[in-house]
């Protein structure tokens, strides 16, 4: 479980608005997007996260980016792989224990899809160790 205001991350902001929120964890020589906000969708602002979170891994000698997400959620499936990041990990009813600490998770999803399992993605940004 992690605690998002406690994280660091990065910022987008044009002319003292923001635009849009990454936040990350760091372990196991491997970095974790926590959250992504783009608030305006369609303008480079995740892409800009995105390449900023791959630069601030290697600069910390990490050797991938990681994040999960849920099967409904398919412009996030589409947004990760058309930047690099791999299908990595399917937990089938993972969704499940997770409702247990945050009952507020809903039942469906994104274009209907009932929300059920997780989805691990990554993208390699050093050569393997």
């Amino acid at each position: 479980m992690f605690f998002p205001a406690s994280l660091p991350g990065f910022l987008v902001e044009k002319q003292g608005h923001v635009l849009g929120l990454l936040t990350y964890a760091v372990a196991n020589h491997q970095l974790e997007i926590v959250t992504i906000d783009a608030l305006r969708r369609g303008r480079g602002v995740g892409t800009a996260l995105v390449d900023a979170a791959v630069r601030q891994a290697r600069t910390l000698g990490c050797s991938r980016v990681r994040l999960t997400t849920t099967n409904d959620n398919l412009d996030a499936l589409r947004f990760y792989q058309r930047r690099g990041f791999k299908l990595a990990a399917l937990r089938p009813d993972a969704v499940r224990e997770a409702r247990k600490l945050k009952p507020e998770i809903p039942a469906v999803g994104d274009y209907g899809i009932p929300i059920t399992d997780e989805v691990d993605l990554e993208r390699w940004v050093a050569p393997r160790q």
